[in-house]
């Protein structure tokens, strides 16, 4: 009877370094087949098959089948709807057991559980780890036992659970957090399967064209980090890291660059916070995808303006700030942090447009969307989220680039018509758009 393999799935951690369920894997006792599935029932959706992200993952998976080649072994390139693979692997191995990080995101679990469904009925381990945040779901609670809704409490209790539990560190000269230790995943490298490389699809063979957008690199300067918060809400200056796209895929270890912020930059370390509480408000209320977590807010009466949600999506707009940011996405897939609360806060309170239009804008442009972020971020400006920016909150676009642009930096660089015939005049009046968002909500709130 051939020696059973346990396959290792790579999804959204690609990488092979400080992977904690490719550690567990590797630790087993079996030899260890990695995985990767170009999932179909995604890619399929996306209208542009040029889409950056696509090439950007397909590049960290040729880059994962290089290095395992260089230590004999190989990575399992498939395509196709995940199950149907699954099914294909099942009759072509002898699969001992299955690893994978958990992934958070309703389509993820849903499809985890299907393939844990199969997997059950034969018999099969499905062993899933934590790797994508912190403190996931059920980590930081209320004493009570109920998730946190609002961010401040939870940030505190996240960080005395981050420093409840201290170890030395291989390298480290003080103890650093329990939570925060690396998985040193190629000290078990040999336990790999030794195979031939497997076939590697180029990109046209999935369905798409080479990207010519680039990528932020993987690494930052400390000096970066330590000035984070007196430089990273000015977006004419480089200022934040841009890591988004390597938290999104996993090509970065969320604990590693925790570790280095720690001690180094609170404001830094909050961001990351931030990320853990609108994952673990996802895993709580999946109903927050497609609807407001407050219920009342469903009652806003969102104008219907096709036009000007155009207007919006093309930075064309008469707002230069806003107009800056939108075209920063369309041409980057990028946009400061700062800015995106503008043009969100101009979508949803000036033009009275449903924040669901934008949050799939920016899902469709965005290199480093997060479903649970992105969700978190549309709803805080629209003032219905989870620890919200109240309705009334309503961002001067002018006043927003009198304190973060004030010498235009930013805005020169995207709007270089600003000035001229060729730029619009503002869309819509600030004190009128104010007036009427604020009538809205009030009608709607009662």
């Amino acid at each position: 009877m051939p020696q059973p393999v346990a396959l290792f799935w790579f999804r959204r951690d690609l990488r092979l370094d400080d992977n904690a369920a490719l550690f567990h894997a590797l630790k087993g006792k079996m030899p260890v087949l990695p995985v990767f599935i170009f999932d179909t029932q995604i890619l399929d959706d996306l209208s542009d098959k040029t889409d950056a992200r696509v090439t950007f993952i397909h590049q960290a998976v040729q880059q994962l089948h290089q290095e395992l080649a260089q230590l004999g072994s190989t990575l399992l390139v498939r395509q196709g709807a995940p199950l149907e693979v699954w099914k294909d692997l099942l009759q072509e191995f002898p699969v001992g057991a299955v690893y994978s990080n958990r992934d958070y995101e309703p389509y993820a679990l849903n499809r985890d559980q299907s393939v844990k469904d199969l997997l059950q009925n034969a018999k099969i381990p499905f062993h899933q780890h934590k790797d994508h945040v912190i403190f996931e779901k059920d980590e930081v609670l209320k004493d009570d036992g109920t998730p946190y809704t609002v961010f401040t409490p939870y940030s505190r209790k996240w960080l005395a659970k981050l420093q409840s539990r201290k170890q030395l560190l291989p390298g480290e000269a003080e103890p650093v957090s329990f939570y925060l230790r690396s998985y040193p995943t190629l000290q078990y490298a040999a336990n790999f399967l030794t195979t031939q490389p497997a076939p590697m699809p180029e990109l046209p063979e999935i369905g798409f064209a080479p990207s010519q957008q680039s990528i932020p690199p993987t690494t930052v300067a400390r000096s970066l980090i330590r000035n984070y918060a007196q430089t990273r809400d000015f977006p004419g200056r480089a200022g934040t890291s841009r890591l988004g796209i390597h938290f999104r895929f996993g090509t970065i270890s969320i604990r590693e660059k925790a570790r280095h912020a720690f001690g180094l930059s609170d404001t830094y370390l909050n961001e990351l916070i931030w990320r853990d509480f609108y994952s673990q408000i996802l895993a709580h209320f999946p109903g927050v995808v497609g609807q407001p977590f407050k219920a009342q807010y469903a009652r806003v009466p969102w104008r219907d303006a096709p036009e000007e949600f155009q207007r919006w999506c093309e930075g064309r707009t008469g707002y230069p700030i806003v107009d800056a940011g939108m075209r920063e996405l369309n041409a980057t897939g990028f946009m400061h942090n700062r800015v995106r609360m503008i043009t969100a806060s101009f979508l949803t309170k000036h033009l009275l447009l449903d924040w669901r239009l934008g949050e799939a804008y920016f899902a469709e442009k965005l290199l480093d969307f997060d479903l649970a972020s992105n969700n978190g971020g549309w709803q805080w400006a629209a003032g219905c989220g989870t620890d919200a920016a109240p309705y009334f909150r309503i961002f001067n676009p002018a006043e927003q680039t009198k304190k973060f642009d004030p010498e235009h930096q930013y805005i020169r660089r995207w709007v270089p018509e600003l000035g001229s015939v060729r730029y619009p005049p503002p869309m819509v009046d600030h004190a009128f758009a104010r007036q009427r968002c604020l009538e809205a909500y009030k009608t709607a709130l009662g």
